[in-house]
C-alpha cells in the first residue's frame, strides 16, 4: 500500500468508526457486531503504525485515541473521580502470551498471578459509596465525565442501598456491568412485537437504553441487573489485591461475577479462559470474552496505564485513551456461519406487525441448525440490502436471536433484484400501514385470519388459559373449517361439530370437549394474560389479577389505579386503558361471560405467604418450577426471577448457582422443597 492509499484508507476507517461511536455509544443501536468494530480499529491502528505521516495527513482526531463517549442529553454531568479506562482487546492467543511476555520482563517472575474474569456484555457504570451509603452512579462517559444514572439505577432490585459488614471507606468507587437476563430480553422483545414495534437487537443495547430512559417507572418495569468487579478511587484503602478485592465486594453484600479464576502463570490463564468459554452459556448475563488482570495492586500501580492513539497533530495526550499496562479482554470470536438465503417471507403477528424473515438453507451455529434467521423490519432490509440468493452471514445475536449480519455481495448472482418489501398483508391482502414515527407495517384488518389465528393460539397456549389439545394445528383446522372465528367461539363448541373432524372417534374429541371446559374457570391472570393486551405480559398479568380480582372491575379502573400497581409506568396504564375502551374488546368480554367464561380470581392469601416474595432456583426433586410458582402464587406471594434485599426466601434444589450464593450474602432464608411444602401447608 503506498501512502497516498494508506491516507485514503484511514481517513475512511476514522469516519466508519467515528459513525460507530456514535451509533454504539450514545444511540445504543449499532450496525455492526463488536467483532467487525474491533477489526475495523485495529485495521486503523496497524495503518497509524505504519504510516505515521498518513496519519498526521487526514487531520482528523482518530477513534483510537479516545474512549467511546456516552454521554447523551437530559443528565447532568459527573467527573470520576479516578477515570474510567477501557481495556486493549485481542482475540489471538499469541498476543495474550506476548501481553505476559511483556509484565514477566518488567516485573520479575515468569508465574505472575492473574485474575481472569468474564467480560460481561453490558453497560459499564461506577457506583460512588460515601462511608457505606450509595451516593452517585455515574455512566463512563468519555472516560473522565460520565452521565449521573443515580434515579435509574436505584431501581435496580439486587442493588443493596449501602455497604455492609466492616472495612467500610469513607469514599469507594466501585466499577461494574448493569446488563438484562436473557429471559427478561426475550420478555421484552415478544411486547415490542405484540404491540408492532420493532424487537431489540440485544440484551447490551436494551440496557444500555433503559439506564438512559427518563422514565425511572420504564427503568424498574425492565429489570435491569448489576454485578461489580472493579476499583476506582478509595480512601482509605482497604484491599491489595483483585481476588482480595472480589471477596470484600461480596463480604459487602453486592452483587458479583458468577466465576472468578486466580491463576499463577500463562499456561493457567489459558486454562481459564477456555474453561470460561465452555461454562460461560450458563451464566445470567451475556459475555464475549474474559478480563485478565494482574493480580496484586502494587504490580499494576507499578506498570500503570498508557495512552494509545494519536490526536489530530499526531501525538498521544493524557486526556485521551487510557488503557492499564496490567490488564486486557481477550474477546471470543463471535459463532457464524455463512449460508445462503433462500427465501424472505413475511410473518403477520396476533397485533398485525409484519415481520421479515430470512428463510435460510440449514447451517449449524453454536451447536443448533439455524434454518430462518430475523430480519427486523422493512427498514433494515433496506439498510443491509438483503436479497433474495444472497451468500450471508448469520449470528446469534447476544447468543440468543439468529440474524443476518452481513451480505457477502461478492458472491450475490449478477441479476439479483432488491427486495421490494409487500405493501399488503401476505394472508388477507389488505393495504398495510406504518404509522408516523414506526419502522413496523401492519395489517390494519381486524378480522385477517392470520392474526384471528394467531390471537386464538395465544389465548389457548399454556402462556394463556392453556387448553389441553388446542394448539397450533387444532387451531388452524378449526378456523379453516369455519367452527370458529373469534376466541369466544372455542367455548362454544361441542362434540358433534368436532367428530368430523378426525377419524379417531369420540375419544379424542371429547378429550378436547373437556379440555376447554375446565379452563371456564381458567385463573384470572392467565385470561388476563390470554387476551393479548399490549404492554401485558404474564408478570404484568398476575399483578392486575392480584389488583382487581375480577374482569369487570379491570374493565372499569382508570389510568390513576393502574398505576398505583408497582412497575407499571404511563405506557403501560395507557395502553390497558386503551384495550379496554374499545368497543369490540368490550363485545369480546361480554361473549365470553355469554359462553360461560368465569376466571377464577386469585385465592385468598394464607398468613404464611401473603405478600411474600420468593425466588426459585435449581431443580426441586418432585415439583417443577411452573408447579412451585403456580402453589406459591396461588397461597398470595410472588415469584421473582432475581435475588435482592427484598426477597424473603430462596428456594434452592440440586445445581443452585449464583442465587443461592447471593442469597447467603444477602442473608436471606434459603427453603428445600420440603420446607416450602411446609410453608404451603402441604406437609
Amino acid at each position: 500500500m503506498s501512502p497516498a492509499e494508506a491516507q485514503k484508507r484511514i481517513a475512511e476507517l476514522r469516519a466508519a468508526v467515528a459513525l460507530h461511536d456514535e451509533l454504539y455509544h450514545r444511540r445504543a443501536k449499532p450496525e455492526i457486531s463488536d467483532f467487525d468494530y474491533d477489526q475495523l480499529k485495529q485495521e486503523l491502528a496497524g495503518l497509524e503504525n505504519r504510516f505515521p505521516d498518513a496519519a498526521r495527513a487526514v487531520g482528523v482526531e482518530t477513534p483510537t485515541a479516545r474512549v467511546g463517549d456516552d454521554r447523551t442529553e437530559g443528565f447532568a454531568r459527573v467527573k470520576h473521580r479516578q477515570a474510567m479506562s477501557t481495556l486493549e482487546n485481542t482475540y489471538d492467543e499469541a498476543e495474550l502470551r506476548e501481553f505476559h511476555a511483556r509484565l514477566a520482563k518488567a516485573l520479575g517472575p515468569d508465574d505472575l498471578a492473574y485474575t481472569v474474569e468474564p467480560k460481561i456484555d453490558g453497560v459499564a457504570v461506577s457506583l460512588t459509596f460515601e462511608h457505606g451509603q450509595l451516593v452517585r452512579a455515574v455512566t463512563r462517559g468519555d472516560g473522565e465525565e460520565g452521565d449521573d444514572v443515580t434515579v435509574n439505577v436505584r431501581t435496580i432490585r439486587g442493588l443493596p442501598p449501602g455497604l455492609r459488614g466492616g472495612r467500610i471507606p469513607a469514599m469507594v468507587e466501585i466499577r461494574g456491568e448493569i446488563f438484562l437476563r436473557e429471559e427478561e430480553f426475550r420478555r421484552i422483545n415478544q411486547l415490542q412485537e405484540e404491540n408492532g414495534e420493532a424487537p431489540y437487537a440485544n440484551p447490551r443495547n436494551l440496557a444500555a437504553g433503559t439506564l438512559k430512559q427518563l422514565d425511572p417507572q420504564l427503568v424498574a418495569s425492565r429489570q435491569l441487573e448489576i454485578v461489580l468487579y472493579g476499583l476506582g478511587y478509595c480512601e482509605p484503602k482497604v484491599v491489595d489485591s483483585q481476588s482480595a478485592y472480589h471477596d470484600q465486594l461480596k463480604a459487602w453484600g453486592l452483587p458479583v461475577v458468577e466465576h472468578f479464576w486466580l491463576v499463577r502463570g500463562i499456561d493457567a490463564v489459558w486454562a481459564a479462559i477456555q474453561e470460561l468459554d465452555r461454562l460461560r452459556r450458563g451464566f445470567a448475563y451475556g459475555t464475549d470474552g474474559a478480563v485478565v488482570k494482574l493480580d496484586a495492586f502494587a504490580q499494576q500501580n507499578h506498570k500503570g496505564v498508557g495512552y494509545r492513539g494519536m490526536g489530530a497533530d499526531g501525538r498521544a495526550e493524557a486526556a485521551r485513551k487510557l488503557s492499564p499496562r496490567w490488564a486486557c479482554a481477550f474477546k471470543f470470536a463471535p459463532d457464524r456461519a455463512e449460508t445462503r438465503v433462500r427465501a424472505i417471507t413475511i410473518q403477520v403477528g396476533r397485533t398485525g406487525a409484519l415481520t421479515p424473515v430470512a428463510e435460510l438453507e440449514p447451517v449449524t451455529l453454536a451447536g443448533t441448525t439455524v434454518k430462518r434467521a430475523t430480519l427486523h423490519n422493512a427498514d433494515e432490509i433496506a439498510r443491509k440490502d438483503v436479497r433474495v440468493g444472497d451468500a450471508v452471514l448469520v449470528e446469534k445475536a447476544g447468543e440468543i436471536i439468529p440474524a443476518v449480519v452481513a451480505v457477502l455481495r461478492k458472491k450475490r448472482p449478477a441479476d439479483s433484484p432488491p427486495y421490494a418489501f409487500p405493501r399488503a398483508c401476505p394472508v388477507c391482502h389488505t393495504a398495510a400501514v406504518r404509522a408516523e414515527g414506526e419502522v413496523v407495517w401492519r395489517c390494519p384488518n381486524p378480522q385477517c385470519p392470520e392474526k384471528v389465528r394467531r390471537r386464538i393460539e395465544h389465548f389457548a397456549s399454556k402462556a394463556g388459559v392453556d387448553i389441553e389439545g388446542l394448539g397450533e394445528e387444532m387451531a388452524a383446522l378449526l378456523l379453516e373449517k369455519g367452527l370458529i372465528k373469534s376466541i369466544s367461539d372455542i367455548f362454544r363448541l361441542k362434540l358433534e361439530d368436532l367428530l368430523p373432524l378426525k377419524k379417531s372417534g369420540e375419544v379424542w374429541a371429547g378429550n378436547l370437549i373437556a379440555g376447554i371446559d375446565a379452563r371456564r374457570d381458567a385463573d384470572l391472570w392467565r385470561v388476563i394474560n390470554g387476551l393479548g393486551i399490549p404492554q401485558v405480559g404474564a408478570a404484568a398479568a398476575k399483578d392486575l389479577a392480584r389488583t382487581f380480582r375480577s374482569l369487570e372491575a379491570l374493565a372499569a379502573a382508570d389510568e390513576a389505579d393502574l398505576l398505583r400497581i408497582d412497575g407499571f409506568g404511563e405506557k403501560t396504564a395507557a395502553a390497558v386503558r386503551a384495550w379496554f375502551a374499545d368497543p369490540a374488546n368490550r363485545a369480546l368480554l361480554c361473549e365470553l361471560q355469554a359462553a360461560g367464561v368465569k376466571p377464577a380470581p386469585p385465592a385468598a392469601a394464607s398468613s404464611a405467604l401473603a405478600g411474600k416474595t420468593f425466588v426459585l432456583t435449581g431443580t426441586l426433586p418432585t415439583l417443577t418450577r411452573e408447579d412451585a410458582t403456580a402453589r406459591i402464587e396461588a397461597a398470595g406471594g410472588k415469584v421473582a426471577g432475581s435475588v435482592s434485599k427484598k426477597t424473603h426466601y430462596v428456594v434452592a434444589g440440586e445445581e443452585a448457582g449464583s442465587k443461592l450464593e447471593k442469597a447467603k450474602t444477602l442473608g436471606v432464608p434459603v427453603l428445600d422443597e420440603a420446607a416450602l411444602r411446609r410453608l404451603l401447608g402441604e406437609a
